[in-house]
């Protein structure tokens, strides 16, 4: 049972009003809060009173001699507390939106400012030939640059780059921040942005008319931990993708082009459309005396483990080119490198060498299992070259056919893998393009530049498939300009 005087003493302010509605009693914590006359109070049970600039919850109270006692309830640090936590999440929310690094810093700046200070400078870890640095004004726009700043002239500022504690407020003489922070500055708070194993940058928040409150402090190292993870995964993200990129120009075909003696064009297509590697390669070297040695091939699978392969085909054919030019020996070589890496990797491949001759071109092939190119003559024949081998990376010895193919100005060598004559398409969706198919379509195409050659091979392959799945397709055209250039 509540006595008078604990009434009294009570540490919630409580106002009994009688039947009439005067208020005729308050213990010594509603006199404290309502220093003056208190007016009959005109609330609601459970509603929230705002007094002194806090929140109290109303609390009815109905006694046996028909007063009403009201309790008021603080909530004002409850209430506080459930709004920064809507905030953070909504705060959350907004910083995973983005992958990229300087969007991030942008978004952390501006919702810093926002809620937080008058004015946030999010600060990276050095890059180049600077601090990457946004800045944004309360209800302006976050500006994003490279600069360069001597993080020692801020207290805290260097250790909080380097992922320490947080200095208090209290320890940072606002009179002492350098012009290139911020000016006529009342207060100053200087937080790590904790990464992925590495700090992500530091948060300073400024206020230009009162003092940071222990609490908005404590709030503030809240949002820095989220907004330095979100920093930290852009970071993250874009490294990846740049080391993706690297390696998969590293596996593409290159560019080919037009030599002095020799016209080459290549085309590739990767199996999935979302794929830009796969199991397909060419690749072209400069040997002397105006030579050329052209790699063409097809690995076993598609997808970034077929890729993978590819790119140690070249490499080692890249390689053997510095100490032997022969192509049996090349063949040999290569297929004691493959037998010792991944057995189950075999390539079927097809080797040349380019030479000029008397105004056209005399091309010598060998075979490692791949199908026979096909030669395309000025007035439309086509012709198959005369090659043969066995599989490469499989056994331990292999067979090697080689044959020699003379091509007068306008004569194209036709290179291609069975993604072209296995494709899958036609008026029914089942049907292969076959070489029957490929080989009357070239008869259309002689003398035609080794450009124009490719692309209409690749884009009658691709029409043949139209939307549906296919395997890896590569083709290479070598051809003998028709004159010679200046």
């Amino acid at each position: 049972m509540v006595t008078v005087s604990s009434w009294l003493r009570s540490p919630c302010p409580a106002l009994v009003v009688d039947a009439v509605g005067a208020v005729h009693g308050m213990n010594d914590a509603a006199r404290t809060l309502f220093p003056d006359q208190v007016l009959p109070p005109d609330w609601r049970h459970g509603e929230s009173v705002h007094v002194a600039e806090r929140s109290y919850a109303a609390h009815r109270v109905d006694n046996e001699d028909g007063s009403v006692t009201w309790w008021l309830l603080d909530e004002t640090d409850l209430l506080l507390e459930r709004d920064r936590a809507a905030l953070l999440a909504r705060m959350s929310s907004e910083l995973m939106t983005s992958l990229n690094p300087e969007r991030c810093m942008n978004v952390v700046a501006e919702l810093a400012a926002e809620h937080l200070a008058d004015e946030a400078v999010v600060i990276a870890p050095p890059s180049g030939n600077g601090h990457p640095i946004t800045r944004c004004l309360r209800g302006g726009t976050p500006t994003y640059e490279l600069q360069r700043v001597d993080v020692e002239e801020v207290v805290g500022l260097s250790e909080a780059l380097r992922g320490f504690p947080p200095v208090p407020s209290r320890w940072i003489d606002p009179a002492a921040a350098p012009g290139w922070l911020a000016q006529d500055v009342v207060s100053i708070v200087v937080t790590p942005l904790p990464g992925h194993g590495v700090p992500a940058g530091a948060l300073i928040l400024i206020r230009r008319d009162k003092q940071f409150t222990e609490a908005e402090e404590a709030f503030a190292r809240l949002f820095a931990s989220r907004a330095g993870v979100a920093i930290s995964a852009a970071s993250l993200f874009t490294q990846q993708a740049s080391i993706t990129e690297r390696l998969t120009r590293s596996l593409l075909p290159p560019a080919l082009h037009r030599y002095e003696h020799v016209e080459l064009a290549g085309r590739y297509r990767a199996s999935g459309d979302t794929e830009r590697v796969g199991g397909d390669f060419y690749d072209v070297h400069a040997l002397p005396d105006d030579q050329l040695f052209v790699l063409f091939g097809d690995v076993c699978g598609k997808g970034l483990d077929a890729a993978v392969q590819t790119g140690r085909v070249r490499t080692a054919v890249h390689a053997l080119l510095q100490v032997v030019t022969d192509h049996d020996q090349v063949l040999h070589a290569l297929n004691q490198a493959l037998l010792t890496t991944d057995e189950s990797r075999f390539i079927t491949t097809v080797v040349g060498t380019i030479s000029p001759e008397a105004g056209g071109l005399r091309v010598r092939l060998t075979s490692g299992g791949h199908l026979p190119p096909l030669v395309v003559r000025t007035n439309g024949e086509v012709e198959a070259a005369r090659n043969k081998g066995t599989l490469v990376g499989i056994l331990p010895k292999i067979l090697t056919e080689t044959d020699e193919v003379v091509l007068a100005p306008g004569d194209s060598l036709l290179l291609y893998t069975d993604g072209i004559t296995e494709a899958h398409g036609g008026p029914l969706g089942d049907e292969e393009f076959g070489e029957d198919r490929l080989r009357r379509a070239l008869t259309a195409c002689g003398g035609m530049p080794a450009e124009a050659l490719v692309e209409h091979v690749h884009m009658l392959a691709s029409q043949w498939v139209g939307g549906g799945e296919h395997d890896d397709m590569a083709v290479v055209a070598i051809t003998a300009p028709r004159r010679r250039p200046s």
